[in-house]
């Protein structure tokens, strides 16, 4: 997988989760870094390394984010024994990931 498929995947998961189970935890997390609670949008201006980077920005060097737990899906194809049918199954693994207020970001120079 390329660095921009990586990011663009990363962008995906971020802008289409349906949980809001990490919200408190965004919320805190910034606040305590000195960002205001109403500054704070998950989904908007909440998101991953990678989804900066697809999104052109780029995490300063020295900045810390906020840690949450997710679930990665995975996939892998299987033979039913029955059939010899090839399919493709998905199973969750739980992750964490870190995520970065866009205060924290810059624009990506273009070279």
């Amino acid at each position: 997988m390329t660095n921009h498929e990586i990011q663009q995947e990363a962008l995906t998961r971020a802008a289409s989760g349906i949980t809001m189970s990490n919200y408190p935890a965004i919320y805190a997390g910034f606040v305590n870094k000195g960002i205001p609670e109403e500054e704070v949008r998950p989904r908007e201006n909440v998101f991953t390394y990678q989804a900066w980077k697809a999104l052109g920005r780029q995490v300063r060097k020295g900045e810390h984010g906020i840690k949450v737990a997710t679930v990665r899906t995975f996939h892998k194809k299987v033979t039913d024994p029955a059939t010899g049918e090839e399919k493709e199954e998905s199973y969750g693994v739980p992750w964490t990931a870190t995520v970065f207020h866009v205060s924290q970001t810059e624009p990506i120079k273009a070279n």
